[in-house]
Order: C-alpha cells, then structure tokens, then sequence
C-alpha cells in the first residue's frame, strides 16, 4: 500500500508552494526591474556626450509646406512624445546627472523635446538640423558637427537632441524616437558608441 498524505496535510502544502511561487517571482521581477534601468552610468566619464533622437513625432519627414520657425508646418511630438520627453527628463535628473549644455536642432520637434527634458537652458545649434530633404548637406553638417565635438574640453556631458538621419550619419546607429546614444570623441574626430538607452513612450 502507497502512503497517504493526511488530510490535515494538504493545506500546509498548498501554502508552502504558494510561498515558493511567490518567493520565485518576486526574484523574476526583481531581475526585470533592474535590467529596465536606464544605464546613465556611462555618462559619468568626463567627455561623455548623449546624442538624442527627439521624442516620438509620428510620420516621416516633414510636410512640403514646411516652414522652420513655423511649428504648424511641421511634424511634431504628439501627447506620448512629449510625455516620453518628460520620463527622460525626469530619469535623468533621478541619476543626478548635471549637464554642460542642451543644444538642440531647429526643428520644433527637437526643441520641444529638449526643453521637456527640464535638465538646462536650451540652445539652438545648426550643424544638428534634420538634412531628411536634403541628403546632400549630409557630409558637410556631419563633420562641422565632427570638428565641434572633437574640440570640446572633457567636462560634464552634453546633451544634443537633433534628427535620426544625424544620428546614423555620425554613428552609424538607425535610433528609435526618443533613444539617447552615449558617446565619446577623441581628438581626431573618431566617434565610439559607449551605451544606448531607452525609455519607451
């Protein structure tokens, strides 16, 4: 004859195993919050730069009516955009994070998204203007961009929030909206990617 768990038993077990699930996942979650940190550690060193797609804007490009300086004519940030631009801001002021200047492209997408970071007075920068339309300014933006950062003094980070086509061309990363490359620049201009970051709209 097989033993037989008394009755009495039964409910033990239940607990005991319901404990041991609860145990388990609260280490899974614990193990997802953590890897879902973002990893602004990288910005400590000093030179480090944060090269910013602005927040999420949906379409492509920009209308053919298109007007710098006239935010009706171009594609902007919609409600999550702008809230994304918002928890960027908000996660990196969390890490404490203190940054030299917020430069920014033309485009109102671009410096809405910087001011809605709330980490500094914004400034207006051209060499981080979209070239979408005109892919032929590309080499010419990129390396006055190039010569500008390789010139800077190490110091606190900088924060640039410009275009996806501007990211790539210096980078070669294609980044989502909203996602921040960390990077760094020696003095010949060469561009190594240290992180990427980002929070979802």
């Amino acid at each position: 004859m097989g033993l037989r768990m008394p009755r009495s038993g039964l409910p033990i077990l239940g607990l005991m195993l319901c404990l041991m699930l609860g145990v388990m996942l609260g280490l899974m979650l614990g193990a997802v919050t953590a890897s879902a940190e973002p990893r602004w550690a990288a910005l400590d060193a000093p030179g480090r730069i944060a090269l910013m797609r602005h927040a999420l804007a949906p379409g492509t490009g920009d209308p053919v009516r298109f007007r710098l300086g006239d935010c009706s004519t171009q594609r902007n940030l919609d409600a999550r955009g702008r809230q994304q631009a918002q928890r960027i801001g908000a996660a990196l002021r969390a890490a404490g994070i203190a940054f030299d200047r917020v430069l920014t492209s033309q485009w109102c997408r671009c410096r809405d998204t910087a001011q809605l970071l709330d980490i500094g007075a914004v400034e207006d920068f051209a060499p981080l203007n979209s070239f979408f339309r005109d892919s032929s300014a590309g080499p010419s933006q990129t390396e006055a961009l190039r010569r500008f950062l390789a010139g800077r003094a190490p110091g606190a980070p900088l924060m640039l929030v410009t275009h996806q086509v501007n990211i790539t061309a210096l980078t070669g990363v294609f980044p989502r909206s909203g996602e921040v490359i960390i990077i760094e620049v020696d003095p010949e201009g060469a561009v190594t990617v240290v992180d990427r970051v980002l929070i979802d709209p």
